[in-house]
């Protein structure tokens, strides 16, 4: 398929209810509001298709933008290519899952996310944390610096409360994934998510609500998924 086809199909699932939904949450225009099931119709006829996630994320197109993350080849994509993508990404669909994800399945994951979360700006800050979180969540624990991993959550502890507010989001989510995924670190994430407490996130008068790390943690320990890891940060 080429950009313009799927453009023309991504048109065609449009949904006004979605795009309006979409829009509320942080989305503008152009977009056609396509639910991801929809998104995922496409996906099954390109596959992984390095070129052609580049074209998609390239119009600007938000549906376009999201669908290129499910599409995007962690293989080929490069630093400089993940840059841009973070730049561009501009609403949290993109700057928190899409982006995250495929950097997060690159083997310069790590590193992309530590510089991601000194920046200022607060969508590659956001997507910062969240590569790191999602790092954790697909790489076994002998490659994770379990080091660097306790003075990030160090650094949670002591800035989530007066960090930017969709940072605060993914600095919380950070603390669940490691608890969740680290087994080592569970117990650490653990003290860190009871000092930080309830984390306030203006969600722009959505439903969305920001999760009780502790509680989360803590679930996961009953449910006995910790450091149980995901075959893909994708979803």
């Amino acid at each position: 398929m080429t950009t313009e086809e799927i453009l023309k199909e991504l048109q065609e699932y449009g949904d006004e209810q979605t795009k309006t939904t979409l829009m509320r949450h942080g989305a503008k225009e152009p977009i056609f509001g396509v639910k991801v099931q929809d998104l995922k119709k496409i996906l099954k006829k390109t596959k992984k298709n390095h070129e052609l996630s580049l074209e998609l994320y390239a119009t600007g197109n938000s549906d376009a933008m999201y669908l290129a993350g499910l599409m995007a080849d962690e293989q080929q994509i490069t630093k400089e290519q993940l840059e841009d993508w973070v730049d561009k990404a501009y609403w949290y669909y993109l700057s928190e899952y899409t982006v995250p994800w495929v950097a997060a399945e690159t083997e310069y994951g790590f590193e992309l996310g530590r510089k991601w979360i000194k920046s200022e700006k607060e969508t590659v800050a956001s997507a910062g944390w969240g590569t790191l979180a999602y790092y954790a969540a697909v790489n076994e624990d002998e490659k994770l610096d379990t080091k660097a991993y306790i003075k990030l959550l160090d650094t949670v502890k002591k800035e989530i409360h007066n960090a930017q507010n969709r940072v605060r989001y993914t600095m919380n989510g950070f603390v669940i994934a490691v608890g969740t995924y680290v087994e080592a670190l569970t117990e650490k994430s653990k003290e860190v998510a009871k000092e930080i407490g309830k984390v306030n996130v203006d969600v722009g008068g959505t439903a969305c609500k920001v999760p009780i790390a502790n509680e989360y943690i803590n679930k996961a320990i009953v449910k006995g998924r910790i450091g149980k890891k995901r075959k893909t940060a994708r979803c």
